[in-house]
């Protein structure tokens, strides 16, 4: 992950791009690129692998430097909210169904 983050900060200093790089305009850039990647399951199942990759890639690239301009590491915070996840959906009443928490 470390080696990803350097890269992606390597990428947008050459460009001089940081400075774009809002908080509010990293969230616009994700749902955004969170569509194009819907649009590529937009009529059928029917996908071409490739695009689907570059656009996950998209979101996966503006959800990291989300991250580096809040001060805060991926990992912990992927995993903090795994764990919240984990006690609302407990695997005795979750399992197999995808019923929301709130009505297990």
């Amino acid at each position: 992950m470390e080696e990803l983050i350097k890269e992606i900060d390597i990428f947008n200093k050459e460009r001089d791009w940081d400075q774009f790089h809002s908080p509010e305009n990293l969230a616009k850039s994700i749902s955004i690129e969170a569509g194009e990647l819907l649009e590529c399951f937009q009529w059928n199942n029917d996908y071409d692998k490739e695009e689907v990759c570059e656009e996950l890639a998209d979101v996966f690239t503006y959800c990291i430097q989300m991250a580096m301009k809040l001060g805060v590491d991926p990992k912990e915070i992927i995993l903090k909210k795994l764990d919240k996840t984990r006690k609302k959906y407990p695997v005795e009443k979750a399992k197999g169904v995808s019923t929301k928490y709130n009505k297990l």
